[in-house]
C-alpha cells in the first residue's frame, strides 16, 4: 500500500507540474495575442484554465479576460498611451484609418464579402467631409491605394476578424481578380479594447484633443482611498513590466517610482512565477526577461541585413553611452552620425548585406530604421533627429562581432543569437 500511495503522489505531482506549465502557456500565448481565435494552439488551454487566468490578470494587471467558447479575448490596455513604437506593423495614419472604416464595413456587411465590394464600401464611408478636412484621401484608384487596403485585410486576417474563403489579394492589387472572405463577427466585436466606445458620447459632447479623448475610452473607476490607490499602482506597473522590454525610474512620477522601489521584489516575483520570464533588477529600474524570445515583437539580434545593421547601431551606441571622453551629460548623439557609421561600416561588412543596403545614401534610411528598432526596445531615445542612448542599451558594448554557424539536426546552418536580454 505503501508503493501504492507514492505512485499516486508521484503521479499527481506530474499532473500538477503539467496543468502549471500548461496554464503558463496559456497565460504567454494571452499576452502576445490578446485576441485569440479557436484556431490558435493554445485556445483549448485558455478555455481549460479561463477561471484561473481570468483572477489573475484581474489582480495583477486589472485587465479583463472573456472567454467563449469560439475566442478569447483579454482586454490588453497599454499603461502608456502615448507610446508611439507600439502599433500594427508598417500602418501609417492612412492605414489606421483605413483599417477603422473596414471594420465599419464589416460590422454591417452579410456573412460574406468581396475584397472589391469591401472597397466599393469603404469609398462611401472615406467621403465624409470631416475626413478630407484632415487631409485624408482615398479613391481605390491607384495601385498603391489598393494595396494600402490589401494590408488592412491582411491584418485582420492575422487577427482572425477574417478569413480567407478563396482568391488572391495580389490579383486584387493588379486588377485581376477578387478575394471572397468570412466576417468573423464575435472577432469583429471584440477589436476594441477601450472602456468606453468613442461612439457613446453625445454629439458635442467628446472630449476635443486626440490625448484627451484617448484617455476618456481608457479611463478606468479606481477607489479613492489608498487600497484603490495602491490597486491602480500595482496595475499600471505590472502592465508596463509585462508589455515593455524595460521600466525605468526615470519615467516614473514620484508615487509610482516609491511604491516600485519598495515593492519591486514581491511584484516581479509575482508575475514571474506566472509567466515564466525573468526579472533584472539593475539601479536604472526593472525589466522581465524572456530567455526563449517569445514574448517580443521586435527581436534582436534576428536575420537580416536591417537587423545586422540594427545590433552594430545598438554596440556602437553602447560604446558612445561609456565613452569618458564625452562630455555631454545625456549622452545625445545626432542622427547623422549613425548614418556615418552606418557608411563606414559598409567596407568591412557590406558583403553580408542586400546589394540596397549597399547603395549610396542608403546610410539614412537604414539608419532610421534601426534607430526605430531600437525605441521601440527601449533602447534609446530618438526625437529631433537626436538620439540618446539608455541604460539597457549598456549589454550591447560587445567586442568585435564574430560569426560562428553550428550545424543543425538536419545538417543545415544556423547563426548562433543571443537574446536580448
Amino acid at each position: 500500500m505503501t508503493e501504492v500511495r507514492d505512485d499516486v503522489r508521484e503521479i499527481n505531482s506530474v499532473l500538477a507540474k503539467h496543468r502549471d506549465q500548461e496554464r503558463r502557456d496559456a497565460l504567454r500565448a494571452l499576452l502576445m495575442q490578446p485576441l485569440m481565435s479557436a484556431a490558435h494552439g493554445n485556445f483549448a488551454a485558455v478555455r481549460r484554465h479561463a477561471d484561473d487566468l481570468r483572477e489573475w490578470f484581474a489582480h495583477a494587471t486589472g485587465w479583463i479576460l472573456h472567454v467563449e467558447r469560439d475566442c478569447a479575448r483579454l482586454y490588453k490596455r497599454p499603461a502608456d498611451l502615448r507610446d508611439a513604437t507600439r502599433g500594427a506593423p508598417h500602418f501609417d495614419r492612412c492605414r489606421y484609418v483605413l483599417f477603422c472604416l473596414a471594420c465599419a464595413v464589416l460590422e454591417r456587411a452579410e456573412p460574406q464579402i468581396t475584397l472589391r465590394a469591401l472597397g466599393e464600401r469603404l469609398l462611401a464611408l472615406a467621403a465624409e467631409p470631416e475626413l478630407a478636412e484632415r487631409g485624408f484621401s482615398f479613391m481605390l484608384e491607384a495601385q498603391h491605394e489598393r494595396r494600402d487596403l490589401v494590408n488592412v485585410c491582411r491584418y485582420l486576417l492575422e487577427l482572425g476578424v477574417l478569413h480567407r474563403v478563396a482568391g488572391d489579394e495580389d490579383a486584387f492589387v493588379s486588377r485581376a481578380g477578387d478575394a471572397l472572405y468570412d466576417v468573423q463577427r464575435r472577432m469583429l466585436a471584440s477589436l476594441l479594447a477601450a472602456v468606453r466606445g468613442p461612439s457613446t458620447w453625445p454629439a458635442g459632447s467628446a472630449p476635443e484633443h486626440l490625448d484627451a479623448r484617448l484617455a476618456a475610452m481608457v479611463d478606468e473607476y479606481a477607489p479613492e482611498n489608498d487600497e484603490g490607490r495602491r490597486s491602480a499602482m500595482r496595475h499600471h506597473l505590472s502592465r508596463r513590466l509585462l508589455d515593455d522590454p524595460v521600466v525605468y525610474f526615470e519615467d516614473l512620477d514620484a508615487e509610482l517610482r516609491a511604491y516600485l522601489q519598495n515593492q519591486r521584489g514581491p511584484l516581479a516575483t509575482r508575475l514571474c512565477d506566472a509567466s515564466g520570464l525573468l526579472p533584472e533588477q539593475r539601479a536604472e529600474g526593472l525589466a522581465l526577461v524572456d530567455e526563449s524570445g517569445d514574448l517580443t515583437d521586435t527581436a534582436m539580434p534576428a536575420i537580416g541585413t536591417a537587423s545586422h545593421i540594427t545590433l552594430l547601431v545598438a554596440e556602437f551606441l553602447a560604446k558612445e553611452l561609456a565613452d569618458p571622453r564625452r562630455t555631454d551629460p545625456v549622452r545625445a548623439i545626432a542622427e547623422s552620425e549613425i548614418a556615418v557609421f552606418i557608411m563606414q561600416s559598409t567596407a568591412e561588412y557590406g558583403r553580408y548585406w542586400s546589394k540596397a543596403a549597399r547603395e549610396p545614401g542608403a546610410e539614412k534610411e537604414l539608419a532610421r530604421d534601426a534607430l526605430r528598432r531600437l525605441a521601440m526596445l527601449r533602447l534609446i531615445e530618438w526625437r529631433d533627429a537626436v538620439v540618446r542612448p539608455l541604460p539597457a542599451l549598456a549589454r550591447f558594448a560587445l567586442g568585435a562581432p564574430e560569426l560562428k554557424d553550428s550545424e543543425t539536426a538536419g545538417g543545415g546552418k544556423t547563426k548562433e543569437q543571443p537574446s536580448l536580454f
